[in-house]
């Protein structure tokens, strides 16, 4: 399985378009990443993701993961990674891989409200 290739917030690199024409290793081996205050938080703390995380049960009570940023990039994407938290909580990673390979897609779609 590619958990390797799950980023710090909850994205799945592997469906990435970036990803998928080699202009980008993923989150996680992307070394000029050092903008991504997630992905640091998770480095700093030795977690592979805000799944692990026990600091913030739900990440957006985080700052680093709910800023206004991530909830503009959200609204126009219609996706929700904190969903994708979730499920990598309720689940395994290897589960979580095998879902968002199934529904062929990086991130998860935002619920209706």
């Amino acid at each position: 399985m590619q958990t390797q290739l799950i980023a710090a917030c909850g994205l799945y690199c592997a469906n990435c378009r970036t990803f998928k024409k080699g202009k980008c290793p993923g989150c996680a081996q992307k070394q000029n990443a050092s903008w991504c205050k997630i992905r640091t938080c998770c480095l700093d703390k030795n977690i592979a993701n805000c799944s692990d995380c026990e600091e913030h049960i739900n990440p957006m009570d985080c700052a680093k993961y709910n800023n206004f940023i991530s909830r503009t990039i959200g609204f126009i994407t219609q996706t929700d990674r904190s969903l994708c938290i979730d499920y990598l909580r309720k689940h395994s990673a290897d589960r979580f891989v095998e879902h968002m390979n199934e529904m062929q897609i990086m991130s998860m779609p935002s619920r209706k409200k």
